[in-house]
């Protein structure tokens, strides 16, 4: 009976501690879109993960009252750009930002497929930039200051979200009002990086598909496309990792570091990949350390 009670009690108190609201979609005509065929439907399993997504959404998680402080991040979750890992990788995560303030939004981005898009390349980071777009459009509404809107991402989440890092200019949606597209920082929490040697090559085929160019490996090589402009930036890996090589990692760092953008990284020794929240090989947690990073950069208020 104690037992059931405390489970209650901190149920209880998760609940109140942020808002989670009903999913947004992101366009009312969705772009670059061919008509979705009929065997084409979006399902999700018994651990939230999500596939054949043709209708893009963000869902919002707002902190508890009077606990926000203006900043908000867009969270993309893993899956070798083939699935969405929207439990461990996007709504847990999410309720972990809420916490500390911070307004989160989980994307649901389409998976690149030929069946519904006329390119399927740009398809995610559409999605991505239009989210970017919709929370700075309604940045007053939802209590967020536009200069303080952030990304992350998870494996391909996190190709995902340093493409939107790299590639803000390259602007793939309409942006009639010129609303800024690039993100004011970013987190790459074991990402694919890289598209050439060291690539996930699962997520590159997918994206970019098995014939790709070599101009299209390099344009999707994100350490590659590091300016000067690029967000001030967090990494984590897992040196250990099986799926995508710590070097991808790496690579970005090093290119953050020659263009003089503020980068952190953290290695774990071991811990290999999608873990999610808590690396399981290590009492040390990486959102405490993301928590203390944002706040040294300002991101967390003053």
């Amino acid at each position: 009976m104690k037992l059931l009670l405390t489970v209650l009690v901190v149920a209880a108190a998760t609940l109140k501690s942020y808002s989670q609201q009903q999913p947004i979609p992101l366009y009312k005509t969705v772009p670059n879109a061919k008509p979705t065929p009929v065997t084409y439907k979006e399902t999700i399993n018994e651990t939230s993960w999500i596939s054949k997504v043709s209708i893009p959404t963000i869902t919002p998680y707002f902190p508890a009252k009077g606990t926000a402080n203006g900043t908000a991040i867009i969270i993309c979750p893993g899956g070798s750009y083939v699935g969405l890992a929207s439990a461990h990788e996007g709504s847990l995560v999410a309720q972990q930002f809420t916490k500390i303030g911070v307004t989160a939004f989980v994307l649901k981005y389409r998976l690149p497929s030929d069946s519904i898009m006329a390119d399927k390349s740009i398809g995610p980071l559409q999605d991505a930039q239009r989210a970017i777009q919709l929370v700075r459009q309604n940045a007053k509404q939802w209590g967020i200051d536009a200069n303080r809107v952030g990304i992350i991402g998870f494996s391909a989440g996190g190709h995902l979200a340093s493409t939107a890092g790299t590639h803000f200019d390259k602007v793939v949606i309409d942006n009639k009002d010129n609303i800024s597209l690039r993100p004011d920082f970013m987190m790459l929490i074991y990402p694919v990086i890289t598209f050439g040697e060291k690539a996930h090559v699962g997520s590159r085929e997918n994206l970019i598909g098995k014939d790709a160019t070599q101009q299209q490996i390099d344009l999707y090589s994100n350490e590659k496309q590091v300016t000067a402009n690029t967000p001030p930036t967090f990494i984590v890996f897992a040196e250990d990792d099986d799926v995508v090589p710590v070097e991808n990692g790496l690579m970005m760092y090093s290119a953050l570091l020659q263009n003089k953008i503020p980068a952190e990284m953290h290695l774990f020794p071991k811990g290999g990949h999608g873990f999610g929240l808590i690396n399981p090989k290590s009492k040390g947690l990486w959102f405490d350390w993301a928590n203390t990073w944002m706040q040294d950069n300002g991101w967390l208020g003053k």
